[in-house]
């Protein structure tokens, strides 16, 4: 069975707006939790290690018609992988300029590598910067002991050589720092670990809950939502701004009445997309979480457009926003907030995507516990 929901009815899709380009599939860690690779989703096995120079080409063509035809001011270009640097920071500037130099005047290309850090140097970074190229790196923490899981392939830590990665974006190049994801773990002490997050001067911080799902459960159920209380409660009460925590400022937004853009929360139409490295055209890698192949759509930049991918079911699905919920999530009184999570969250075996996410609990207690803090400021979530 597919798993993939029959999309409700719905006005003109909403374009594409962020592109996620697989500059290269292979990652030089095998960190013990990935659910890219270590997942039940194969697909990155038949595919080139590095996207070759003719996918490339061919997906900036395809961004430039699709900014072209819906005449977008704006799109983000996600340097992706694997571990994108693997590609060389030559090819990287190299695409991103032929995308910038295609799409029509007046629209801007913000682009961004997301990374480990471990092949940070300064002349990378140096060469992405004058590119206009940000850097997001992902880690577990601020210190060697909550990354314990990040290795290599051959079982050594990499966090000596991703903190120097960090460190260096950090003192010598801010201006090109996108900011830290991190996976929350409840294992962990919240404070301690948001704090060592911290060390590393993170313009941006991302939490992002694990992609678990109700036929392969995340651990330590329940736990998530007390996790992000006691983090929120850091931050709220700093005293001044030490860092952006996306999570944290989408909520508030929400509760508040404004619009916000985040793939956890919300109801706004979903416009992300992938193009993988043998130019399959395919959904978000965090569905590659559900089962064998959940991202794929059939079609690959050589003889589709964007446009066919905005019609695919399960992109539909992902923006019928509040029609495409489960009946229990639309009658909630927090549906305009939390959005039904994480669209990866909901699957469950025979049953497809249109369920609660598994983690209901922790996003009311979450949502809820923000909420009461806003009030106590004087806000009217």
């Amino acid at each position: 069975m597919s798993g993939t929901t029959a999309a409700p009815t719905r006005a003109r899709p909403r374009p594409f707006r962020q592109f996620i380009v697989k500059a290269h599939g292979r990652c030089n860690l095998a960190c013990r939790y990935c659910y890219l690779y270590e997942g039940p989703d194969h697909t990155w096995r038949t595919r080139p290690a590095a996207a070759p120079a003719e996918v490339l080409d061919r997906t900036a063509d395809r961004i430039a018609r699709h900014a072209r035809d819906h005449a977008l001011p704006a799109l983000s270009l996600v340097l992706h992988g694997g571990e994108p640097l693997l590609a060389g920071a030559g090819t990287l500037a190299a695409f991103t300029d032929t995308v910038r130099a295609r799409v029509p005047v007046g629209c801007a290309v913000h682009a961004t590598v997301q990374t480990n850090a471990t092949l940070l140097t300064h002349d990378r970074v140096a060469l992405l910067a004058r590119h206009g190229i940000r850097i997001g790196i992902s880690l577990d923490g601020g210190s060697a002991a909550l990354n314990h899981r990040r290795v290599d392939h051959a079982g050594r830590p990499s966090w000596p050589a991703a903190a120097r990665g960090a460190r260096l974006l950090a003192d010598h190049f801010p201006e090109a720092y996108a900011g830290v994801l991190t996976v929350v773990d409840p294992t962990t002490d919240p404070v301690e670990a948001y704090e060592s997050l911290l060390t590393l001067r993170p313009p941006v911080l991302d939490l992002l809950l694990p992609h678990g799902n109700w036929s392969a459960p995340p651990p330590h159920g329940g736990e998530y939502g007390d996790w992000l209380c006691h983090v929120f409660d850091r931050w709220w009460s700093a005293g001044r701004r030490e860092t952006r925590v996306r999570l944290f400022e989408e909520c508030l937004a929400l509760l508040l009445g404004l619009p916000a853009a985040t793939e956890s929360l919300g109801l706004a139409p979903f416009d992300a997309v992938v193009i993988e490295t043998d130019g399959s055209i395919e959904q978000v890698d965090s569905l590659k979480s559900a089962y064998d192949g959940a991202a794929e759509t059939g079609l690959d930049v050589f003889r589709h457009d964007f446009d066919q991918a905005l019609a695919h079911p399960g992109v539909a699905a992902r923006q019928a926003g509040l029609a495409g919920l489960a009946g229990r999530c639309r009658a909630c009184p927090l549906v305009a907030v939390c959005g039904g999570g994480h669209y990866a969250h909901r699957y469950r075996a025979g049953h497809g995507f249109r369920n609660p996410s598994v983690y209901c609990a922790d996003l009311q207690r979450f949502i809820r516990h923000v909420a009461a803090r806003l009030a106590e400021e004087g806000g009217t979530p």
